[in-house]
């Protein structure tokens, strides 16, 4: 942590709101992006950020400086995911092509595309809604480490800090939910 990351989280502890936005500012969207992609929904991704993001203001003073602050918060933003998850137990579609657009920026899930014909867009489309269907009906377990892993990027140690387990259960589970995907998408493509 930087010498002014440290400050800001001291500041934030004695109470100084303008510290505290300071602090979270940078993760703000990555934060969001998480929620968006565990829910699917760009509201509930709003409203679930919002309610993680005072989480994390009224518990600031239980940050010991034990991990990084970002992988703190980035692991309250999951839990409260999964909380909310647990409360609203429905199936939601999350699809890859729509572009949202918020007072924080553009939000998009994407696969890249090189080439624009009719043909490779329909099929791009339906790759995405498999993918995207495949992903929705995994375990909570597996969605967060796929959702923190191969989307978000983060690396196996981030994940174990977040998550709160071992690095072993991170792969272990990340192996698990690789099979499973595989599984679920050549299911899909069968039929």
């Amino acid at each position: 942590m930087s010498q002014e990351e440290i400050s800001l989280i001291e500041e934030s502890k004695q109470g100084d709101i303008e510290s505290f936005e300071r602090l979270i500012e940078p993760y703000q969207k990555k934060a969001f992006n998480i929620a968006y992609r565990m829910l699917g929904n760009l509201e509930d991704a709003n409203d679930v950020t919002q309610e993680a993001l005072i989480k994390i203001y009224r518990s600031i003073n239980k940050f010991k400086g034990n991990s990084r602050f970002s992988t703190w918060l980035y692991s309250i933003v999951t839990n409260s995911c999964i909380d909310y998850i647990r409360k609203n137990r429905r199936g939601k579609v999350i699809y890859l092509d729509k572009d949202y657009e918020t007072e924080e920026g553009n939000y998009q899930l994407e696969i890249p595309d090189n080439n624009n014909s009719p043909e490779i867009l329909l099929e791009r489309k339906e790759t995405q809604y498999i993918i995207h269907d495949a992903i929705n009906q995994l375990t909570y377990e597996h969605k967060e480490v796929i959702i923190l892993r191969d989307i978000e990027g983060f690396s196996y140690q981030e994940i174990s800090e977040i998550l709160k387990c071992s690095e072993g259960t991170v792969k272990s589970r990340i192996s698990r939910a690789r099979s499973s995907l595989r599984i679920l998408i050549t299911e899909k493509l069968k039929a």
